[in-house]
């Protein structure tokens, strides 16, 4: 703790957090871990996914704790993980196993199954609600049990379908290549610490990981200037996924005897990147590749733009720094980014007054030859 050297010391510190916790109260409200869960749903999306934890309820008091910060809400569920045991590893997941809530296509028209649209803020008009400001707590429950009568029936019809993957009929097509099964096991990047060059595992982990402005930023970025591919979005699903674990004691015996252990809210986004490549006798041809993301909760801007770079870097292109996977890797980090930025206002008293010694020592000698040459 830098800050102990500055006068005051200990009791300065505790005064600092004292005043912290003031201007959390000062207003004389208090918001509900329960509030919190239950209306700002996109934020503990963003931390879950950031934080690399799965736990709305952790989420939610992050956010409290750190007053609406982002940055610091997913450094305090990163520090919160990191004290916690890892009994087991699940099974991979297959997302046609999704319990669908929303899945379009902005390439296709007519997918099979249809176009879901589910909660979505894209067709809203974007204007500040001001009756917001009188909704009661009474009147959400009075629209709730009306919802949930026009509904009735419907959500648990819609629980048992399992929707068709639109890439599978470019597949077919031999418009798409097909996925490579090479049975690996994905690389840990909070057990390992990344190497380059990264595997694409590593780069899916660290971009699902990584703060949702910088991921979008990045690929816009990507789209715009520094690359060279505009994709299309062959699907976008989101929806519930079970995850399963093997026997613990039997781990050798098949998928009927796994344990299903809950499900957890995802967002898969997998984007169409046409690209041009040159054939025989100089003949070109477009050809489709694939740009995948995946992300906790409903994120669906952080998934697209993990797919855009996903592909970029896969690409490898030198000629642009989003394709240079260190560049992207090592700067989209929430904790890292922010907590080296925010390590500025730590004491730098010494160096600094190197620095400043060796400024002022310059500028005497400066002073002193002008002198003399006088």
């Amino acid at each position: 703790m830098g800050y102990v050297a500055v006068k005051g010391g200990t009791l300065a510190i505790e005064e600092s957090i004292k005043r912290l916790k003031y201007e959390r109260v000062k207003k004389g409200t208090v918001l509900g871990i329960e509030e919190i869960e239950g209306g700002m749903r996109g934020l503990i999306d963003q931390i879950m996914s950031e934080g690399s934890i799965y736990d709305e309820k952790l989420a939610a008091i992050a956010i409290k704790q750190a007053e609406g910060n982002p940055e610091e809400a997913v450094f305090l569920l990163r520090a919160y993980r990191s004290t916690l045991p890892r009994k087991h590893y699940s099974r991979p997941i297959e997302s046609e196993e999704m319990w669908v809530e929303r899945r379009i296509s902005a390439s296709f028209k007519n997918i099979p199954g249809g176009q879901i649209l589910g909660a979505t803020q894209d067709y809203t008009h974007r204007l500040l609600d001001f009756d917001l400001i009188e909704e009661t707590q009474k009147e959400a429950l009075e629209w709730l049990v009306q919802f949930a009568e026009e509904n009735e029936g419907q959500q648990e019809q819609l629980d048992l379908i399992r929707y068709p993957k639109v890439m599978d009929y470019l597949r077919k097509e031999g418009l798409l290549a097909d996925c490579e099964d090479q049975d690996l096991e994905p690389d840990d990047v909070t057990r390992k610490s990344l190497t380059f060059p990264t595997s694409r595992s590593q780069r899916l982990q660290v971009l699902t990981r990584g703060q949702t402005g910088a991921v979008t930023s990045l690929a816009y970025a990507v789209i715009r200037a520094y690359g060279v591919i505009h994709p299309t979005v062959g699907e976008l699903r989101v929806g519930q996924m079970p995850i399963y674990i093997d026997n613990p004691i039997h781990p050798e015996t098949e998928d009927e005897d796994t344990y299903y252990i809950g499900a957890i809210k995802l967002t898969e986004a997998e984007m169409i990147v046409p690209v041009t490549v040159e054939k025989e006798h100089g003949k070109k041809e477009i050809e489709f590749q694939i740009g995948y993301g995946l992300c906790y909760g409903q994120n669906e801007t952080k998934a697209i733009a993990m797919g855009i770079l996903d592909n970029s870097l896969e690409k490898g292109n030198p000629e642009y720094p989003t394709s240079d996977e260190e560049f992207v890797l090592f700067h989209i980090d929430s904790v890292e980014s922010t907590g080296f930025i925010s390590h500025l206002k730590m004491p730098h008293y010494v160096t600094f007054q190197s620095k400043l010694d060796s400024a002022r020592k310059t500028k005497r000698k400066e002073a002193s030859e002008q002198k003399e040459g006088n």
